[in-house]
Parts: C-alpha cells; structure tokens; sequence
C-alpha cells in the first residue's frame, strides 16, 4: 500500500501494433491512460510498443547503422560480421513472422516473480482476447477493438472499486 493506504496496482499491456489484432494489448493501455486519473496508487506500462517507437524514429534518416547478436553461427564468440547492402535487401520480407515483444504475458509473471521474491503479489487477474489476425498491418479490428474497449470498461470498474482513487 502506499501512504494514503491506496493499494498500488500495475496495469500492463502486452502486444505488437503493427500485427493488426496482436496490438489490443496496447490499444486497452492507451485508452485506460486517457480515462485513469494521475495517482501513485496506479500504473499503467505498454509492454510492447518500446520497439516501435525507435523504428519510428527513423523517419527522415539517410543511413541506418544496426548492430545485433547473432546465435548459432557456428563461429566462436565475438567473430564479426558485417552483410553486404545486397544480402540485407534480400533479407526484407513482406510479412516476416516475427513479434517484437519479447515477452508473452506468463514469462513476463514468471520473471516478475523471481525478481520480486516474496513481494510478487497475490492479487492476479490476467483479461486474454482471442485473435486470430496478426498478420503485418497497423489497427484492431472492429470484433477486437471492441472487445478491448469491453476489457478497458471492466479494468475501469475493478480499479474504481479497488484503489478507492479517482479514475
């Protein structure tokens, strides 16, 4: 609690907003910042988005310079590579299978739990939505965004009730 005797609850939104319905994750985080009054009892954290927000970045840059690890190459730790322009354009695809999160949900409580030790909390609701487009394209479907906005209704009413803050 803190000193107002307010439980403190951490809200995080996990998802990729360019995989078309894997973004309601984000989407439920954004719309709960715009609804949830500023209180140090909540928090709200995009699990997701960091990513993104650099690659938008780029807009307006010449040259990209990109470093990265590489596993499996066969070839002792700390061998250099640097790919030819050529080998990195035949690299691009399409609509790579590829999710920029690194963590699902339940490895992200299981990290949590090893690091917090006997402060992880017992008090747990996980709010799952079914999708099936993940495909490479930016904004929620009408089915999912409407769902998100169901879930954004509920985490209002339970922080309502719970936090005794404004919201």
């Amino acid at each position: 609690m803190n000193l107002r005797g307010q439980i403190r609850t951490a809200v995080l939104g996990f998802g990729n907003p360019v995989r078309s319905d894997d973004g309601v994750g984000c989407y439920v985080v954004d719309q709960l910042k715009c609804q949830v009054a500023d209180s140090s009892a909540i928090t709200i954290l995009d699990m997701g988005t960091s990513a993104f927000e650099v690659l938008f970045q780029l807009q307006g840059h010449e040259r990209i310079l990109l470093i990265d690890a590489v596993v499996h190459s066969g070839e002792p730790d700390g061998t250099l590579y640097k790919l030819p322009a050529s080998e990195v354009k035949t690299a691009i695809q399409d609509d790579p299978l590829v999710f920029l999160h690194s963590l699902k949900w339940d490895q992200a409580l299981s990290y949590a739990k090893k690091i917090l030790g006997h402060q992880y909390p017992e008090d747990i609701a996980v709010y799952l939505i079914a999708v099936s487009n993940t495909k490479l394209d930016i904004g929620l479907s009408p089915t999912v965004q409407a769902a998100g906005d169901k879930v954004v209704h509920l985490l209002m009413e339970d922080l309502k009730s719970a936090s005794a803050v404004p919201v």
